[in-house]
């Protein structure tokens, strides 16, 4: 199974990075909708689209309004938005407000189910996290493999039993090691207390994104003293595919 990781930046967009969207092309589900969610189309492989919000901040939702040619020219038969309330509140009358976007795409909003049916036998089940206005972690599971999607969440090891097992980790690192007051303060992560939790989780492979677009070099987050703590960790980049 493939998932394409179209964003991996926080905040804003900056020149390799945009903001978060994951996609499993072959399923037709799609969590986050960043300033990446542009790429989706091009990568379809269904008529039909789940797209799972973590939660209402800009930084991830505001690609919605880029699927409105998609859905108009009918190449998709249905796009669903699942979320809490709150966020689907928000992203129906202040993103699709007249005064800010004032033709509504034709998607369906449906809050969040305790347990939600994906394609393939998989079932998705959501974690309520740490974070300035609240956000979602996610967890998929199929009869032969599972991934968990954790973002824009201060890590204190409060989801290990959520993401126990799971064969694939993406974690949020906004900051590196060394800013956890202003991590905390923002309701952010860095890279350590995340590779302690994967390791305690037993996780089969971590990877770290959403990260600070002001960061600079080609190792913004050390990634090197990380792997000793878990060594089966990677930093995304944006057009990343994952076979897992």
């Amino acid at each position: 199974m493939k998932l394409i990781l179209l964003g991996t930046g926080g905040y804003h967009p900056n020149n390799v990075r945009h903001t978060a969207c994951l996609m499993l092309p072959e399923l037709g589900l799609i969590f986050d909708a960043g300033t990446s969610f542009f790429r989706v189309p091009e990568r379809l492989q269904t008529d039909e689209v789940q797209i799972v919000l973590s939660h209402a901040h800009l930084d991830h939702i505001c690609g919605l309004t880029f699927f409105l040619p998609t859905l108009i020219k009918g190449d998709v038969s249905s796009a669903t938005i699942y979320s809490d309330d709150k966020t689907l509140n928000a992203v129906g009358q202040h993103l699709f407000s007249d005064e800010i976007f004032p033709i509504l795409p034709d998607y369906n909003f449906e809050t969040i189910p305790e347990s939600l049916e994906v394609a393939q036998g998989g079932r998705l089940t959501h974690f309520v996290q740490e974070h300035p206005g609240g956000s979602l972690g996610f967890r998929v599971d199929w009869p032969d493999r599972s991934f968990a999607y954790l973002t824009d969440t201060h890590c204190t090891g409060t989801a290990s039993e959520f993401v126990r097992g799971v064969d694939l980790l993406i974690h949020e690192s906004n900051f590196p090691d060394g800013y956890e007051e202003f991590a905390k303060k923002t309701g952010h992560s860095t890279p350590t207390p995340v590779a302690n939790m994967a390791k305690e989780a037993g996780v089969g492979r971590l990877i770290l994104t959403h990260l600070d677009p002001t960061l600079e070099g080609n190792d913004p987050l050390n990634l090197s003293t990380i792997c000793e703590i878990f060594p089966h960790t990677e930093v995304a980049t944006d057009l990343m595919e994952i076979e897992f």
